[in-house]
């Protein structure tokens, strides 16, 4: 089942996406637990399980932040894209990636939307689009924490490029009898407590002082934010909707993108942006 939600008012403060055979655009976040998409000209994005069906039962392609099945996300996307794209179209596509899976995840992710003929494919880290729907001053030291259903990264921007990242394989769908709240928020804190440690410089203290921009489904859970605060003692600010953030901040890159000279054609793979 294919849900859509209304992103009219995000979508509001995007420069209008011009209805054109060679403007189609496509911001792409494939989460382990969830799909989400946002389509230029149509201001929706589909939310769906990062789920497919080969005809053996469900398959999820994405386990941990990490593709694992690459035909599995192609075969996805087509079924939840191959209808809504007109005809002929060469989408230019932008694809949120984990901050720590590198090459390999944009790799695979490229190959995988390539299901939908796209003209260009850029990938951009998760956490940088996060700040981008937060409108996130990205000229000061930031830290983003985005806690995921099967994934949790804190991640240090400085002037909006990756300056430290930690992760661990452990999210909100994780929590139960076995694995509570208290162990994910120590666990967070760890990781910041290792960035800051392994610091030379000033940069994550003064994000800390600023204070954290949380994402991701688990930004919903008072369980793990008032925890959150009372140990660090530093500011929480939690992104409007944060578990469709980064697919938000994703339509935004895109529609940047559009507006820039490179984009009446296609890049080289060198070129692309990571």
């Amino acid at each position: 089942m294919t849900d859509a939600h209304d992103l009219s008012a995000p979508a509001a403060r995007h420069r209008p996406w011009p209805l054109c055979r060679s403007c189609c655009g496509i911001a792409l976040d494939m989460g382990s637990a969830r799909t989400r998409v946002w389509l230029a000209g149509k201001g929706t994005v589909v939310d769906v399980p990062t789920v497919t069906f080969p005809g053996t039962g469900a398959v999820h392609p994405v386990r941990r932040g990490t593709i694992i099945d690459t035909p599995g996300c192609s075969r996805m996307l087509q079924r939840l894209l191959g209808h809504r794209l007109p005809r002929f179209t060469r989408p230019m596509v932008i694809v949120t990636t984990p901050v720590l899976d590198g090459v390999a995840y944009r790799t695979r992710a490229r190959a995988a939307v390539e299901v939908l003929r796209p003209r260009t494919v850029l990938t951009v880290p998760s956490a940088r689009s996060i700040a981008l729907a937060a409108d996130a001053d990205l000229s000061r030291p930031l830290v983003v924490v985005d806690i995921g259903a099967h994934l949790t990264e804190v991640v240090l921007l400085c002037d909006g490029a990756v300056t430290d990242a930690h992760r661990t394989a452990v999210g909100t769908s994780d929590l139960d009898e076995t694995y509570t709240p208290e162990q994910l928020v120590e666990a967070v804190v760890a990781m910041l407590t290792a960035m800051r440690r392994h610091d030379r410089t000033s940069l994550t203290a003064e994000a800390l002082r600023r204070g954290l921009l949380l994402a991701g489904g688990g930004a919903l859970r008072p369980d793990l934010t008032h925890p959150l605060t009372t140990r660090l003692k530093a500011p929480l600010r939690i992104v409007p909707a944060p578990h469709t953030a980064a697919v938000r901040g994703a339509a935004r890159f895109l529609q940047a993108a559009h507006g820039h000279p490179s984009a009446s054609t296609a890049l080289p793979p060198a070129a692309r942006p990571h």
